[in-house]
């Protein structure tokens, strides 16, 4: 057995654990890595890259096959396996910056191992035995498989599989109505395959009812079928021929099953009670700085039991660094993260929605909306369908919701303000290049101040009096 020591011990090359490994070693700390399957975790291997990567060559087919602006569609005719190959040479185009060569040239330690807790200052991964200052727990999450009656004797698919799938589905069963089920089913419609969404309850049901409405009515346009309060009750068959039983007594029959329910977070194999590290089926319990209940383990990313996005890994890296490294405090925040999925059209979020804007502040807040059907961008560009809504409380934002082109490019917008309290005043006084899809923020920062200029009867008196007695 070999024994090394370390300022800090990262478990998970992910996002989250390859932004403290980088960071650390670079600022001057001995940093082991551990990761005992791929560098780069789900996130580049199996979920916003090929994902993303997939949704681009459906994106293209569809725009091929569309008549508009004088100009006619044609059948696009897909290649499955090429698009395939693309999403692959995707990858592995971003692969080297997560490789472990690169973190090597960084001062990292890499171990291509597992590891485990044997005590509360100890890891062991494969016959080395770490001994560190400090820990991170960066392990990540995986698909959750539900207990469904006879789905574990029949051939299906999760985010990690449905990549390497290389001929094209004839019909496509997704269980599940959230961002990742609604992404992968509308690429692969677009790419030729029927698809039929079945949702438990609500399909997009964590979003704001207005903004999912908007998304579930293109996606259904293309032809995804979807089916609300059909709980998967049993599965059977087997492949080409898989039969879908739902709680209420309806069948649903396809070639292949993609299972999207949800993810779970990977703590089962650390041994976390050796450490005296509490955790529950959402992750491992931490404070406001992603401390654990043994103070030398930090938790981050999905494992950390909050919002489960690659962002938010990379967030948490940044706020860990700062007690670890320089022994400054410094808590994480949830107010200012955004979340979108890239569905056509995008839907985007950051802060409260409406309905929890107007639990917590009632009739403090005031809503302020834009359209992109008054967007002239949208316009000429033929991307008219959807809106930005932002929720203002004594003028400040708490919340924005955006549905339609480009909508996760444009919520960051909001984050910033947000993040750095900032006025409604401040977006209002932007200016945005014309034409641009921009637009729309400043739009809906100045529908805020509409009703208190426009409307205002104080506001006609002071500007009557300076047109009569003003200086001319």
């Amino acid at each position: 057995m070999t024994r090394i020591e370390a300022d800090i011990c990262v478990i998970g090359a992910g996002s989250g654990g390859l932004s403290v490994a980088a960071g650390a070693a670079q600022m001057g700390a001995k940093v082991v890595l551990l990761e005992g399957h791929k560098m780069g975790g789900d996130c580049l291997n199996y979920g916003c890259i090929p994902s993303k990567a997939l949704l681009a060559a459906g994106h293209k087919a569809h725009e091929t096959s569309l008549a508009a602006f004088g100009v006619a569609g044609h059948d696009p005719a897909p290649d499955f396996a090429a698009t395939k190959d693309h999403v692959k040479a995707v990858i592995e185009a971003i692969a080297p910056v997560d490789s472990q060569e690169r973190f090597e040239g960084f001062g990292v330690h890499v171990i291509r191992e597992f590891g485990r807790f044997i005590s509360a200052s100890e890891v062991q991964a494969g016959d080395i035995v770490i001994k560190a200052r400090r820990f991170v727990i960066a392990t990540g999450s995986r698909p959750f498989v539900p207990p469904i009656p006879g789905l574990d004797g029949v051939p299906h698919h999760t985010n990690e599989t449905i990549f390497g799938l290389r001929d094209r589905p004839e019909h496509l069963i997704v269980i599940g109505g959230g961002p990742i089920g609604m992404e992968l089913a509308q690429a692969h419609r677009r790419l030729g395959s029927k698809v039929t969404v079945l949702e438990g309850m609500k399909a997009m049901g964590k979003d704001d009812p207005e903004a999912a409405a908007v998304v579930l009515e293109s996606i259904r346009a293309e032809g995804v079928e979807i089916f609300e309060g059909a709980m998967a009750s049993r599965i059977s068959g087997s492949e080409g021929a898989i039969k879908v039983e739902t709680k209420d007594g309806v069948t649903f029959e396809g070639s292949h099953l993609l299972v999207a329910v949800g993810r779970q977070v990977n703590v089962e194999t650390l041994d976390l009670e050796q450490a005296g590290v509490d955790y529950d089926r959402r992750g491992v319990s931490v404070d406001a700085g992603l401390r654990s209940t043994n103070k030398r383990v930090y938790a981050i990313g999905d494992v950390a039991g909050g919002f489960q996005f690659t962002h938010v890994a990379g967030y948490h890296a940044g706020v860990i660094i700062r007690p670890m490294l320089f022994g400054l405090p410094a808590k994480a925040r949830r107010d200012h993260i955004p979340r979108a999925t890239y569905t056509s059209p995008e839907l985007a979020q950051v802060g409260l929605t409406e309905a929890e804007a107007t639990e917590q502040h009632g009739d403090k807040v005031f809503v302020a909306k834009a359209e992109f059907g008054h967007n002239d961008r949208g316009i000429a560009t033929g991307q008219t369908k959807g809106f930005v809504k932002v929720m203002v409380v004594k003028g400040r934002p708490v919340g924005a919701t955006i549905v339609g082109p480009q909508a996760g490019e444009l919520i960051g917008i909001w984050s910033l303000a947000i993040a750095n309290k900032l006025k409604m005043s401040a977006v209002a006084s932007m200016i945005a290049p014309y034409p641009t899809l921009g637009e729309i923020n400043k739009r809906a920062a100045s529908a805020y101040f509409t009703p208190k200029l426009f409307d205002s009867p104080m506001v006609k008196k002071v500007v009557g009096f300076v047109q009569r007695f003003g200086r001319p």
